[in-house]
């Protein structure tokens, strides 16, 4: 009875979870299982038909096929893709029929492929391609082939050829009857000479790149491209730069030349749209002969040997002096210009002017925001007689050798928008008086390296000379960072930084200033800078603000316990005496620093718990890890990082055999230098002492 409940029972479940059995079922679920199969086959096959698709990422209508080693252009990808990368490849040729399933292309890269030659027809379809890059390739040796797959693209508007060790005669033949570029990249090729032919199908190009080549002459080179705006000839071999005459130019950039001379077209009445001029790094004697008109924002003239000559026009100082220098080599512009070069009158076929004459240089930049003349030979400057435009932004004349700074207060007032003013490394002995506190939007001033210091109280009441040999910066509210680094500061008054509101202030380089009064009031203070100023200990309390502090090059035997409690970022402890970092300490700040330098200081070996802290805290950079040293008890030098710590987990028995093993040698030399002082200085007591116990008399 019970075995037919069980039969009846599992039968019910059978039809429960199997249902009705039928033929025609078994048929429909066979045809399923097949289907499925026939599917997966397809996808298979299509696959391993295939394989340099699976390399590419698709993202809507753009396919990345970067360092894939391809050879050839994958096939199968979406017929209506618009842009295609393949750079890092193996492409050597560009074949015809590798781009014949992407009509749609508007942007090809196909650069770092070592591509040698693009066949004839390989672009003849792409009528819509805009954008072509083939940098860093091989393509000087079939540019002739290549030149003609280029004539086929009538929507090309940029195109990189940059270094693809392309010539003159190269680069005439790839751009012939290419009218629609507007951007072309030819960096880092080898084009020497450019004439009025180089680019004179170039009717519509708005940008062009020549840096990084051996470029000595372009006269007439840009004569056909009435719109370029940009171009970069930086990092050539240029002479000089006469007959500037491309009043439609925007932006030039020609540092890193060897140019000497740059000289605009003074005969021309339009008004140049230049507004960056970069001629930094080049080897300018004077400075450059701008145009009479123009929007120039940013001048650039850093590291050069320009200096102002007005001193050779006083006879007086320099009675064989001339007031002229000649010039030659400047083709039809050779002639002589005047000693004050600063504030050129004209320059047409012969250059010169009255010494009468007070047209100034601000006239020609009335808009001059940044002008950086850094690093050049300027003696003196006279704000007043420059005549700087009103809007000047950023002044920066360091790395000279001026002595002295002429203004008046008229002058000082007009420069209401001076906001950076960086004198740095001059020998700067004199100042006018209010300098400073008459420029308005002043927010950075770097005095750094120069003799001069702060005004006592006293000196800043019984002031009455237009010239001063200190600066009184109290009460300027628009100052915020301030650089006074290796100016041979002694005493800072405790009111020095009155009334201002400092977010960066340099006082590194300064060996034993006294600071520590007159900073108190500076809460405001995000960097400070006291490398290299001997101090042995310091309370920064009071600078709840900052967030990055320099105190390498001091006596510090300790972290200061006031660092603990401030939120900083960057600290620099390097070149201090400091033997370790407690456990406390380096956890604490483990939590805030993001940079810390420790280099140069005499860590324990057997206390650098700290360095495994910082270590394994993966916020934190800890800069010249891997030079961080530590000395062990007989002062041997190792760098902490491969120091092993178990050399150090010795137990007392063994620290007490070391110190047995150290000092018996010293005592056995001391006890045989005893002996040997004792038989020098009682030579008889030796075979005394022998003929008693070695002599005696021996019974039979």
């Amino acid at each position: 009875m019970r075995q037919r409940v069980n039969q009846r029972y599992g039968q019910g479940i059978n039809r429960q979870w199997l249902g009705k059995s039928t033929p025609n079922h078994h048929i429909r679920r066979i045809h399923h299982i097949l289907l499925c199969l026939l599917h997966m086959w397809t996808i298979l096959t299509s696959v391993s038909s295939h394989p340099q698709h699976g390399i590419c990422q698709l993202i809507q209508r753009t396919a990345v096929c970067n360092n894939g080693s391809l050879s050839s252009v994958p096939a199968r990808l979406p017929k209506d893709l618009e842009e295609l990368q393949l750079n890092h490849n193996n492409i050597q040729t560009l074949q015809n029929n590798f781009l014949l399933d992407y009509p749609s292309l508007k942007t090809l890269s196909l650069a770092c492929n070592s591509l040698e030659k693009i066949e004839l027809n390989t672009f003849q379809d792409l009528k819509l391609l805009q954008s072509l890059n083939l940098a860093k390739n091989k393509l000087h040796v079939g540019y002739e082939e290549t030149s003609h797959a280029l004539k086929t693209l009538p929507r090309l508007t940029a195109l990189d050829l940059s270094e693809n060790e392309l010539n003159d005669e190269m680069i005439a033949t790839l751009l012939q009857n290419l009218t629609s570029l507007e951007y072309l990249n030819l960096s880092g090729n080898v084009l020497g000479r450019l004439d009025e032919t180089s680019f004179s199908d170039l009717h519509q190009l708005k940008e062009l790149d020549l840096q990084r080549n051996i470029m000595y002459e372009i006269a007439g080179a840009f004569d056909s491209n009435p719109k370029l705006q940009r171009l970069n000839l930086a990092f050539n071999y240029l002479l000089c730069l006469t007959d500037f005459h491309m009043t439609q130019l925007v932006v030039l950039n020609a540092s890193h030349n060897f140019i000497e001379w740059f000289g605009s077209r003074q005969d021309l009445n339009d008004t140049f749209l230049l507004e960056t001029l970069d001629l930094s790094d080049n080897r300018l004697f004077f400075f450059p002969f701008l145009p009479n008109h123009s929007h120039l924002r940013n001048l650039y003239l850093s590291h050069n040997n320009i200096r102002f000559y007005e001193h050779l026009a006083d006879n007086s100082t320099l009675p064989n002096s001339t007031t002229t220098v000649e010039f030659y080599n400047m083709n039809k512009y050779s002639g002589n210009v005047t000693a004050q070069l600063w504030d050129e009158h004209s320059w047409r076929h012969h250059i010169s002017r009255d010494f009468g004459s007070k047209r100034e240089p601000g006239a020609k930049m009335p808009v001059l925001s940044r002008l950086q003349m850094c690093t050049n030979c300027l003696e003196t400057l006279n704000l007043t007689s420059e005549q700087f435009s009103g809007s000047l932004y950023e002044l920066d004349v360091s790395n000279n050798r001026l002595n002295q700074i002429e203004a008046d207060v008229g002058m000082l007032t007009a420069l209401g928008n001076l906001t950076y003013l960086n004198l740095s490394l001059n020998d700067i002995k004199l100042l006018p008086s209010g300098l400073f506190s008459s420029l308005p939007s002043l927010r950075s001033v770097d005095l750094s390296y120069n003799n001069v210091g702060f005004c006592l109280p006293e000196e800043s009441e019984n002031k009455t000379d237009n010239s001063t040999t200190c600066v009184d910066w109290k009460n300027i509210a628009s100052l915020r960072q301030l650089f006074l680094k290796g100016c041979n500061l002694k005493i800072i008054p405790s009111s020095a930084f009155t009334g201002l509101s400092l977010t960066h202030l340099e006082l590194s380089d300064n060996p034993g200033v006294i600071v520590q009064e007159s900073l108190k009031g500076l809460r405001t203070l995000q960097h400070l800078g006291l490398g290299n100023t001997y101090i042995q200990d310091f309370d920064f309390s009071h600078f709840q603000s900052l967030k990055s502090l320099i105190i390498s090059g001091n006596y510090l035997s300790h972290l200061p316990p006031s660092l603990l409690n401030l939120d900083l970022k960057v600290l620099d402890l390097r070149d201090n005496e400091m033997s370790t970092i407690p456990s406390i300490q380096a956890n604490t700040l483990a939590q805030k620093l993001h940079t810390v330098f420790l280099t140069g200081n005499p860590f324990n070996c057997c206390q650098t718990e700290w360095f495994r802290t910082f270590e394994t805290t993966k916020t934190i950079n800890m800069v010249g890890q891997s030079h961080i040293e530590c000395e062990d008890l007989i002062q041997m030098r190792y760098r902490v990082e491969k120091f092993q710590l178990f050399v150090c987990n010795q137990t007392e028995e063994e620290s007490i055999l070391w110190y047995i093993l150290l000092f018996v040698p010293i005592c056995l030399s001391f006890v045989g230098i005893s002996i040997i002082v004792l038989l020098t200085s009682k030579p008889k007591m030796l075979p005394m002492s022998i003929k008693k116990k070695c002599l005696k008399p021996t019974s039979y």
